[in-house]
């Protein structure tokens, strides 16, 4: 039953390789055309497959939930009695700078300020508009997600730890697929892993870019360009090969924590030296918000009002997310030994939710407190310049040039973090679900990942990046529906908590 690899599986290598290099071939030569074909295709998926990404990331939340609260909580993940590899705190640094880093820098402040201009419905900024932007700011990047990434993570751990089977994709679908998993069904489910945890990175090192470009122009004044941008993807990918080549404990470990630190400092100088007691009831208020309003907002698909932005939001939050739920998942899964499914579940969705909750009240939250109140106008800047609103936020406080430093040396620790385990993950994937993948693939994808990244930047902007994640999200959605029902049989094979301590005693740990 379980066959894994010590070296490059073919059949996944060579196949995610050409269809990569040859995507990357085309953006490099038929850049304009590339452009058009990019554009044409993000709007056909985004309307006719939005209301299915809306439909069954709902599904997901409701399942990890009943997952979390019934009758399989107390299951292991590994044999009875294990303790985690890590301690909570190294652990959770890992899956949240794996799992959200440079999106919530990019977004951060910009997100409640757009939703704030441009609400779903209603008239924009007013205190209902600013209201709505928090919601479905906290609804983008709250529980729905780290459901995803929960299931993914939940599953692959079980299979692997639990089960015997190897780290990878195709293990979780042995219930429904047997010994067909070897074989080339298992193959185009590795390989369809493979391409949507490399466009899902290359989207988060594009945004990662741009921000970094911006920063730095701003506190440099280093030239804005796509090119700079490039530039500065090919110099932190080499940081991230370094990482990589230290290592899971020795260098995604440590840069983890160092991120977490980091972060941590940004958002406490932000919090106290802004409107603090205003931060603390935005959050408050906007959480109780959330909760009350989440049924309507998680089903909403602007059926009634056609204005773009269910696509340009929520549908490509989904997509995003679920592309990158192969490689979030397959990491959390890696460091998650020990865990019993609720304690995994209970984290992986309540804890990071928590927390990017806190960050968008204080950043994007300090943002609408500004702009309402008139001490500052960021609109007009986080519709034409999302990367740059970050900067001209930092401008309103004290010490704003040494923040600004701290701001990028954040957003470049996170850039890495997501470029070395993206690539670790890939190389799980690559070598049949090698827990320890050989060091020169991981070198290998590591760089690829870059060059992805900067090729996709040169041919087609942000939108191609968009483009390839929801182009991957679409059949791993679908293979997560399929996940769900093998996790179930056999999870529903395992002692019921009365009928394991009847058999075997009190549960160890």
């Amino acid at each position: 039953m379980d066959k894994p690899s010590s070296s490059i599986l073919k059949p996944v290598f060579i196949p995610a390789s050409v269809l990569i290099f040859t995507l990357v071939g085309c953006a490099i030569l038929f850049t304009k055309s590339f452009g058009a074909m990019v554009s044409e295709v993000h709007g056909w998926v985004t309307e006719t497959f939005g209301w299915f990404l809306i439909l069954v990331v709902a599904g997901f939340l409701m399942y990890t939930f009943w997952l979390m609260l019934g009758r399989f909580n107390h299951v292991v993940l590994g044999p009875d009695g294990c303790k985690p590899d890590y301690s909570f705190g190294s652990w959770l640094a890992m899956l949240f700078s794996a799992g959200m880093g440079i999106g919530l820098l990019f977004y951060g402040v910009a997100e409640p300020l757009l939703h704030f201009a441009s609400p779903p419905y209603g008239q924009a900024e007013t205190i209902q508009a600013a209201r709505m932007a928090m919601n479905v700011t906290y609804f983008h990047w709250g529980l729905h997600a780290w459901a995803i990434y929960g299931l993914m993570g939940l599953s692959l751990a079980y299979f692997h730890f639990r089960k015997g089977l190897p780290l990878s994709l195709r293990s979780v679908f042995y219930p429904l697929l047997k010994e067909k998993i070897h074989g080339p069904w298992g193959h185009v489910i590795d390989v369809t892993a493979v391409l949507g945890t490399l466009f899902g990175v290359a989207t988060s090192l594009g945004f990662g870019a741009k921000q970094v470009n911006s920063g730095m122009h701003d506190v440099f004044g280093l030239e804005i360009s796509a090119e700079v941008q490039v530039g500065l993807i090919a110099i932190i990918t080499l940081f991230a090969t370094a990482s990589v080549v230290m290592g899971l404990d020795a260098g995604i470990k440590r840069l983890s924590e160092f991120n977490i630190i980091c972060a941590t400092l940004f958002l406490i100088f932000v919090f106290l030296a802004g409107p603090t007691v205003w931060i603390l009831n935005n959050f408050v208020q906007s959480t109780g918000h959330f909760l009350q309003n989440a049924i309507g907002t998680m089903f909403y698909t602007e059926s009634y009002v056609e204005t773009g932005w269910q696509a340009s939001w929520t549908v490509f939050y989904w997509a995003w997310w679920i592309s990158w739920s192969p490689f979030v998942g397959l990491f959390i899964a890696r460091i998650s030994k020990g865990r019993t499914i609720r304690e995994f579940l209970a984290s992986v969705l309540i804890v990071p939710s928590l927390l990017s909750f806190f960050w968008f009240s204080t950043f994007g939250g300090t943002a609408l407190y500004f702009q309402m109140h008139g001490k500052a106008d960021f609109i007009a800047m986080a519709q034409h310049n999302v990367p740059g609103v970050l900067f001209e936020f930092l401008k309103h406080f004290p010490l704003s040039n040494i923040i600004g430093i701290l701001a990028i040396i954040v957003i470049v620790s996170f850039f890495v973090t997501s470029s070395d385990s993206g690539s670790f993950v890939v190389d799980m994937l690559a070598s049949g679900g090698n827990p320890n993948p050989p060091l020169s693939q991981r070198i290998y994808w590591a760089v690829l990942e870059g060059v992805i990244a900067g090729a996709l930047l040169l041919g087609g902007g942000l939108k191609a990046l968009q483009t390839a994640a929801i182009l991957t999200a679409l059949p791993l959605a679908v293979a997560l529906v399929f996940l769900c029902v093998s996790l179930y049989n056999w999870l529903s094979q395992e002692p019921l908590e009365e009928e394991y301590y009847r058999r075997f005693g009190p549960r160890k740990g």
